[in-house]
């Protein structure tokens, strides 16, 4: 059922963003929150393991959020940085390399519930394949679904959230998109696992975002929501609602039906044209406030409804219209 939230969700952006605002002495994880507290209404952080949080700078992490007013939304697994897992982290060949990324999920959780921070997300960019013949596909997704039924028994209080995408680096990934992702969460059975909706990857996996959004909320649990925008061709990471404001809107009435509560994150690429990201990170808040109050005026329209109904996009596409950009 529809929820009424006047208060806004908590807004968090991609800290490494604002890597580019900063000399290259100053690019630790303090410095890049103070830089994003200056942005009004980013009150929250999503940290990346281990690049920008880990047991050796935990306390100085922690006294960063507390000192800049900023709440640790959770952490996202990177097994980029480890050569070793070029070819796989859950789905390595080897045991051994499978374990190691096993025991960094288990410490980023670890760190999740010392800091407070409620979910932990896995992006499995290097779970997949570039060559047919190259991977045994069954045994690739037990050890993928072994080792996330493993993160999610560590520590139930820790929500485990799928981030689904459909390539890159790897040229498949071995969840690239809805419907894997269910069926993955299915498999694994645990209550504290769910899945995070990246924008632009769902552009990407050429699907429509409130759909997957209610696909989610119909079989599993919406645990986070990265918002962004493109082409669809690629992760363009562009600024909220700048290529698709129409099906923004309709993401955030779905979200509303939803009753989703979780922070908004969002996961752009300013320094990729060399935008001041500041400014950048002030242009996604406008944008998706105003978005938000867009859907909130659709929500209840009784006309919008009707026409929903009926299937009658026309008049749909006009009511929508008016709501975005006036009479």
């Amino acid at each position: 059922m529809p929820q009424d939230r006047p208060n806004r969700p908590r807004y968090a952006a991609r800290l490494n963003a604002f890597k580019a605002a900063l000399p290259s002495d100053r690019r630790d994880t303090g410095n890049l929150l103070a830089l994003a507290a200056r942005v009004e209404g980013l009150d929250a952080a999503d940290l990346n393991y281990p690049d920008q949080v880990s047991a050796e700078n935990e306390h100085e992490v922690r006294m960063a959020l507390e000192t800049h007013g900023m709440h640790l939304n959770g952490l996202a697994m990177r097994y980029y940085g480890e050569p070793a897992f070029a070819i796989g982290a859950f789905t390595n060949p080897d045991p051994v390399i499978r374990q190691k990324a096993i025991d960094q999920t288990h410490e980023a959780i670890d760190i999740c519930g010392r800091l407070g921070a409620g979910q932990l997300t896995l992006w499995m960019g290097q779970d997949g394949f570039d060559y047919a013949f190259q991977i045994d596909y069954a045994r690739a997704w037990d050890d993928t679904i072994a080792a996330m039924a493993a993160a999610a028994d560590h520590n139930p209080e820790i929500d485990i959230a799928i981030e689904y995408k459909p390539n890159e680096p790897r040229a498949y990934s071995l969840m690239p998109d809805i419907g894997t992702t269910l069926l993955a969460a299915r498999e694994l059975n645990r209550p504290n696992v769910g899945v995070t909706l990246d924008f632009a990857h769902v552009l990407y996996a050429d699907e429509m975002p409130a759909h997957s959004a209610a696909l989610i909320a119909r079989h599993s649990r919406l645990l986070g929501v990265h918002l962004n925008d493109g082409y669809g061709k690629r992760d363009d990471g562009l600024m909220v609602g700048t290529v698709h404001p129409v099906a923004t809107v309709e993401l955030f009435v779905e979200l509303d039906r939803i009753g989703y509560d979780g922070a908004i994150y969002f996961d752009t690429f300013p320094d990729h044209s060399g935008l001041d990201p500041v400014e950048e990170a002030r242009t996604n808040i406008a944008m998706a406030e105003k978005l938000r109050q867009t859907a909130a005026k659709l929500r209840e329209n009784p006309d919008l409804a009707a026409a929903i109904a009926l299937q009658d996009g026309a008049i749909s596409q006009r009511i929508v219209a008016k709501a975005l950009y006036g009479a």
